[in-house]
């Protein structure tokens, strides 16, 4: 029988977010399930939307035996802390070594992994594990779309495997095709010429949703692209946020000769470079965005949603700042919620006081974004919960959750989501379990980025961008850049990167 090790290690590092991800950061999970060890990774590893998931689907199905060794993740932060990462790799090498007799290993990464110790996260990750396997073995890795990929990454895997979708619905579909591509490696006994292209120029996030143009109509040739001779081809647009030399947009390709590989890649890189005036769009500031949300919710029957993009904890935010809240209350804006806002002391004060109690809160603003504060402000504590719930929208995709105790608090006619953990609100029932009906709604102010949308499109009237303050800048030109690449563009057609002009100002928080 083939014998597959696998293994699960996700993190988005945003190295100028406020709080790093530490080891129990990773065994709670955030959005991801919790740190699953051993035989426990196949039983939490089912039926879910991650990539892990649909790889042990196809395995089972092909007849291999998986040998796990660790699956987890933690919500999008800065650094992963050097304890965290030693950790959580020992456990994966460990049972690596342990498996006995191997035919090949399979791994599910993020891609934009920053540590305290190396800025290249994955690529270390793959070179332990070559180091272990020898360099025949094959080794096949599922990557965000938002990967980061270096040189190291391409090196030491035999395919890197990228989502296609943003909001990524298509987790458990890339596993799927990991273990296609793996069978093809195991069924010819032979390797693939690999082709890798940076791109040259930052893609901020908002920009690389797969629902609209360029990046649907990129994504869509990249497909008609495969074929016999060139089995999978990625473009990973980047996670804009990893002060390091690699940060960027990349494609990879792996084709039957190296002509094919590189024939591939050149094609895709050249029609994403041919877009670079169109990745760029709206954004409101967060009164405008108020003010125009209000404006279009007279006459909408559905709700209007704000994506508050600069303090997505799915992209480095705390979740807790409180810029759009401000102006929902300043503009008077009815029927109107937001959420999650993470604040766990005053998520203990809502019970404490209970159900129907006026509450004199300082809610949010404590992870020290510039421009951002706590509201101090009188809640009405009008539904409590103990966090736990599932959420089977189409992108976390039936996740049990644990968002820790919560509440719903109201100030005039908005209603406010407040969690002791944090994730982003990307599905319909982060509103619903404090009790909040989202599809009543006028206004819905969403603390993500495009996740979100996988749920709320169906249910919305209108989409809008706001940049109020937070970790996560919608204009990638505004942050402090110190180390990339000389020559790469901090945003579509924006200035190049050299060393000799790097600088550091405060992040743009709209």
């Amino acid at each position: 029988m083939t014998r597959i090790a696998v293994g699960g290690f996700l993190h988005e590092t945003n190295t100028f977010a406020p709080t790093k991800a530490t080891y129990d950061d990773f065994v709670h999970g955030g959005g991801w399930p919790a740190m699953a060890i051993g035989a426990d990774v196949l039983k939490t590893m089912r039926h879910i939307n991650v990539g892990l998931a649909g790889f042990v689907e196809a395995a089972e199905a092909n007849g291999w035996e998986l040998v796990p060794t660790i699956s987890c993740g933690a919500s999008p932060s800065a650094h992963v802390t050097k304890d965290a990462f030693e950790r959580i790799v020992k456990v994966m090498l460990d049972g690596i070594r342990a498996a006995g007799p191997l035919d090949a290993v399979y791994l599910d990464l993020h891609g934009a992994m920053v540590t305290e110790h190396f800025d290249d996260g994955e690529g270390e990750i793959l070179a332990r594990v070559r180091q272990v396997i020898g360099k025949d073995l094959p080794l096949v890795v599922s990557l965000d779309l938002h990967a980061n990929v270096t040189p190291a990454m391409v090196e030491h895997a035999d395919a890197l495997i990228a989502y296609r979708t943003y909001p990524h619905v298509d987790m458990a579909d890339t596993g799927r095709a990991s273990a296609k591509h793996l069978a093809l490696l195991l069924g010819s006994k032979q390797k693939f010429a690999k082709a890798f292209r940076q791109l040259p120029f930052l893609i901020a996030i908002s920009w690389q949703c797969t629902n609209d143009q360029p990046t649907k109509g990129i994504y869509q040739k990249l497909a008609g692209l495969e074929s016999d001779a060139v089995p999978t081809l990625s473009f990973a647009p980047g996670f804009p946020a990893a002060d390091f030399p690699d940060c960027g947009p990349s494609v990879f390709a792996y084709g039957k000769t190296q002509a094919d590989a590189d024939a591939a890649a050149d094609a895709i890189a050249n029609i994403i470079v041919g877009h670079e005036d169109d990745f760029d769009g709206r954004i409101y500031s967060p009164d405008d965005g108020v003010r125009h949300a209000m404006e279009l919710a007279k006459t909408a029957n559905k709700p209007i949603v704000i994506a508050d993009t600069q303090d997505n904890p799915g992209a480095g935010g705390d979740s807790d700042t409180t810029g759009m809240l401000r102006a929902l209350v300043r503009n008077s804006a009815v029927n109107a919620a937001i959420g999650v806002i993470y604040d766990p002391a005053s998520a203990k004060a809502a019970h404490q006081a209970g159900i129907g109690a006026t509450v004199a809160l300082s809610l949010g603003g404590k992870s020290g974004i510039p421009g951002d504060a706590p509201y101090q402000e009188n809640f009405i504590v009008e539904k409590l919960s103990d966090g736990k719930f599932v959420a089977p929208g189409p992108y976390f995709g039936g996740r049990d959750m644990d968002m820790g105790p919560s509440a719903a608090l109201r100030i005039g006619d908005i209603r406010v989501v407040v969690s002791s953990h944090k994730a982003q609100l990307a599905d319909q029932s982060m509103y619903r379990y404090v009790g909040i009906e989202p599809t009543e709604k006028s206004i819905l102010v969403n603390k993500s980025s495009v996740h979100f949308r996988a749920d709320f499109e169906p249910i919305a009237a209108q989409l809008l961008i706001c940049a109020a303050p937070g970790a996560m800048p919608a204009d990638t030109a505004t942050l402090p850049w110190t180390r990339l690449r000389p020559g790469i563009r901090i945003k579509p057609n924006g200035p190049e990167f050299s060393p000799e002009n790097s600088r550091s100002p405060s992040p743009s928080i709209g």
